[in-house]
């Protein structure tokens, strides 16, 4: 089988009511510093929270009936693992996914949810695979893989089509990149249906395969390296995406865990999106100035998925928060008296800012005796604030110091 658009258009007509149509939200605080139009298609809000489902019944709805007798098994860094089960669920068959034994916790629920028999292997996704080829080999199930395989392609080119058909003047469409499904299909069929378009991956530079993989001509394999864009963390592209990619995909960028970060916290802050770190993956990458945007530009960027787990959510919104100063950490000296600390709340209040934490320490501080050292976690309006804060309680008296977002 040679992939074409028409596989990709079969493939819509087999989702048709089983995969939603994912909404195009328009970014107007990113459109006005960008001068230009930012789209965010959200399959962050698809079945399964991620576009995966596309793929997976594409693949799992065409199965003969031996195969579906058979049960299948998947290997998934966790978006996969839930768009199989679902897909497996439709059809009435059994599924077993194999995750890496530090898959989300919210991506093992769900999987489980959805029906499927899960099985914790391995470190990372490549080794979850390795387990997951000799489960099939023991018990005889059908494969399902999460990229490598022209139906699954097939399957995710659907969201190409929906772009097009909602934005068909759209200039740029931007893609996360993990084992190269998604780009792929998404390429092939905007290309299609919208030739001068640009299509531009994004990686995660803590494990960014992709230039490497076309320099060399054929996939190459990089060391893993943790990166909160856990979906995509993959450290070999699959071959038959590779060339799909060299022959429709314009550019592949990187971004880094910061900038992951950072794309995360403007999907929620400003488009009331939840997403995970692969999903803000485009995101990041315009935040960052790593995409050449022209004026006037009309661009689309895929928001993959939105299965993150609240700790890591609630930890990546602070850490951003901190980052741009909303959230002030400040180490202040005080008499070892009473209604020291009180006087202290009660000047950092008349500022207007917000106390989250208060550490009071003596010995740990090695505060000179007769002093207490007290940290404070303070919710600001801006940097300004902060710092307008900070020089109002020096000239009222008090020895404070900042800490230092990058001490560690």
């Amino acid at each position: 089988m040679s992939l074409s658009y028409q596989d990709i258009e079969a493939a819509a007509g087999r989702l048709t009511g089983v995969a939603a149509k994912t909404p195009i939200i328009t970014d107007n605080r990113l459109s006005a510093k960008l001068d230009a139009d930012i789209h965010f298609k959200a399959e962050c809000l698809q079945r399964s929270g991620s576009f995966k489902i596309r793929g997976a019944y594409n693949k799992i709805s065409q199965l003969s009936d031996e195969e579906k007798r058979r049960g299948v098994i998947a290997a998934s860094a966790g978006n996969h693992a839930q768009g199989v089960a679902l897909a497996a669920r439709l059809n009435g068959i059994e599924s077993t996914i194999v995750l890496p034994e530090f898959a989300p916790l919210t991506k093992i629920n769900a999987t489980r949810e959805f029906g499927a028999r899960v099985v914790l292997h391995g470190s990372s996704f490549d080794e979850a695979v390795d387990h997951s080829r000799e489960l099939q080999k023991e018990h005889g199930f059908t494969y399902v893989h999460a990229f490598e395989d022209e139906q699954i392609i097939a399957g995710q080119g659907t969201i190409g089509m929906e772009i097009a058909e909602f934005l068909a003047d759209v200039t740029k469409v931007i893609v996360p990149i993990g084992g190269g499904g998604v780009i792929a299909g998404t390429a092939l069929a905007i290309k299609h249906l919208v030739p001068d378009v640009r299509v531009i991956g994004v990686e995660a530079s803590n494990i960014a395969v992709i230039n490497r993989s076309i320099d060399a001509g054929e996939p190459v394999e990089v060391p893993f390296k943790p990166t909160i864009a856990d979906g995509i963390a993959i450290k070999r592209p699959g071959s038959i995406p590779l060339k799909i990619i060299e022959e429709n995909v314009d550019e592949v960028v990187e971004v880094t865990e910061e900038e992951i970060a950072t794309g995360i916290y403007h999907c929620v802050q400003n488009n009331h999106l939840v997403v995970e770190g692969a999903g803000a993956a485009g995101a990041a990458a315009l935040l960052a100035g790593k995409i050449d945007v022209a004026q006037g530009d009309v661009v689309c960027a895929v928001l993959c998925g939105g299965n993150i787990d609240a700790n890591l959510l609630a930890r990546v919104l602070e850490h951003v928060l901190v980052r741009q100063g909303r959230y002030l950490i400040v180490k202040a000296l005080v008499d070892d008296r009473p209604g020291k600390l009180s006087a202290l709340l009660d000047r950092v209040a008349k500022k207007g800012a917000s106390v989250m934490e208060v550490y009071h320490r003596r010995a740990m501080y090695l505060a000179p005796l007769g002093s207490v050292g007290i940290e404070l976690l303070l919710e600001v309006r801006n940097e300004e604030h902060g710092v307008e804060i900070l020089e109002y309680l020096e000239e009222s008296g008090y020895d404070v110091t900042r800490k230092v977002v990058d001490e560690w």
